[in-house]
């Protein structure tokens, strides 16, 4: 055991263990070999990502990026963005295959699903999508929590709510693993675009960890003995954080909050 912790929990699907297992041990030995001290053997799924996201020993996670933006209390150094294979960032707005409605504008009353109230595709890019109808009242007669994006789509397909919005990388996640979860939805519309979900470190980890983080990254998004790996996990690339990179976020927020629209109800 090492006191540093390291976590692939935001796209870590049961079918998916054993890729993000080997994903990370090619990072690991990456890592060693650039002189990295207590480098954990093992990802940590023993906890909620929310703890993980603030502990002070995380080493390496993937984060929302919404509550990047939203809480300051959250004290994480973004390292790079992954890219996932044909998928456009974002969430898809999903309603049951069955419901006669065809358009977001014409949920108004309906019941919404969200897994989270800090959820960047969960609930931002839901609220973004809907803010154009909303007005300055509810839109929805009831929005339930669910805690995750799969138990959104499983509360729309067996009529608990009517509307969801799903990340795109779990949706077609579990499109390929649970493909009976997925057919009893179909998709309203797509939401507006976002960044993904960002690779991040603790703010307190040194220079030269970040720096052989980084080149850990470039090493599994190229390695061709990993081509397996990243087709499992639906990643296409790797890119560095740019400044700015989660300023479209926050930019959806804020056009939420001007068109009167600033919860998701």
């Amino acid at each position: 055991m090492t006191g540093r912790i390291a976590s692939l929990g935001m796209y870590d699907h049961p079918a998916q263990h054993a890729a993000n297992d080997r994903l990370w041990s090619a990072i690991a030995a990456v890592l060693r070999e650039r002189g990295v001290a207590e480098v954990p053997d093992r990802l940590d799924r023993t906890r909620d990502v929310h703890a993980i996201w603030r502990d002070p020993a995380l080493l390496f996670g993937q984060a929302c990026g919404y509550p990047l933006i939203a809480d300051p209390t959250l004290d994480l150094r973004v390292i790079a963005f992954p890219i996932y294979a044909g998928r456009e960032s974002g969430s898809v707005i999903v309603a049951r295959a069955d419901d006669p409605r065809g358009s977001v504008a014409v949920f108004r009353g309906s019941r919404a699903a969200i897994n989270d109230r800090q959820s960047n595709t969960g609930m931002n890019l839901f609220r973004a999508t809907v803010a154009p109808f909303a007005g300055q009242g509810p839109f929805f007669a009831e929005v339930v929590e669910t805690g995750a994006h799969r138990a959104s789509i499983v509360a729309v397909g067996t009529g608990k709510a009517d509307l969801a919005a799903i990340d795109r990388v779990t949706y077609a996640t579990i499109a390929r693993f649970e493909p009976a979860l997925v057919a009893r939805l179909k998709i309203v519309a797509p939401s507006p675009a976002s960044p993904s979900l960002p690779f991040v470190t603790a703010t307190g980890t040194d220079a030269e960890t970040v720096a052989a983080l980084r080149s850990a990254l470039d090493h599994v998004a190229a390695d061709p003995a990993l081509a397996a790996v990243r087709e499992t996990l639906l990643l296409a690339g790797i890119v560095p954080a740019e400044p700015g990179a989660l300023t479209p976020i926050s930019t959806l927020e804020a056009d939420a909050v001007r068109a009167g629209y600033p919860t998701l109800r």
